[in-house]
């Protein structure tokens, strides 16, 4: 019941998931950005200092740098250790207890440390929609896109785009700044949103459209 070892992996590239049904354009004044569940926990089952979380960190920092100087609002989850069985749930039957109230377990991780105005939520289910004010938070400030990365793409990223859609907020997948037990779910997990639910997109093509260069730039 417990996280597996996750082998190294090079993330997925463009090129690598299939086009995505919806046409929706990143908008710098509509947009969320989501760091879901990167916290220590979860990120110890992969080798510390290669692919895929090397990159993934990396690219996750690029997006939220990006996100914070554009004023788009930066959203994180983490879950909190020692759950009560009331609270855990369902959860405990696939997973076990799960995380220790302890900050080896809980912290996020340094390289991506929420800064002073960004938004931490406490996670309660797959999807970081439920059992949180994420919704009424984008609603407030008048966002209704949200861009997902983290961990991991098959299970809470997944869940948390599917949810997006069906509240009609557009969500957009962040292929390479996502990472997944293997490459194979991170693979499906990405088939899967582009076919069903939000548009799937590298990192660099979405800061690419949120800070689109003039034309006239050399």
């Amino acid at each position: 019941m417990a996280l597996p070892t996750i082998p190294a992996y090079d993330l997925p590239q463009p090129g690598d998931w299939p086009a995505s049904r919806a046409a929706w354009t990143p908008q710098t004044d509509r947009m969320a950005l989501l760091v879901h569940d990167m916290q220590s926990y979860f990120c110890a089952p992969f080798v510390q200092d290669a692919a895929p979380l090397k990159p993934l960190i990396a690219n996750i920092d690029r997006l939220a740098r990006a996100a914070r100087a554009a004023g788009i609002p930066v959203f994180y989850t983490a879950q909190q250790g020692n759950q009560l069985p009331s609270d855990r749930g369902l959860q405990r039957d696939l997973w076990g207890p799960g995380m220790s109230r302890d900050p080896a377990h809980e912290a996020i991780l340094p390289d991506l440390a929420p800064q002073p105005d960004d938004i931490v939520l406490v996670k309660h289910r797959y999807s970081a929609f439920q059992r949180s004010n994420l919704q009424h938070l984008m609603r407030a400030r008048g966002r209704d896109q949200l861009m997902i990365t983290g961990i991991y793409s098959h299970i809470g990223c997944l869940a948390t785009a599917s949810e997006a859609f069906q509240l009609d907020i557009e969500p957009f997948t962040i292929a390479d700044a996502q990472a997944d037990f293997d490459r194979a779910r991170h693979d499906m997990a990405m088939s899967w949103v582009a076919s069903v639910c939000g548009v799937v997109l590298a990192t660099q093509d979405m800061l690419n459209q949120l800070d689109p260069a003039p034309a006239h730039r050399s």
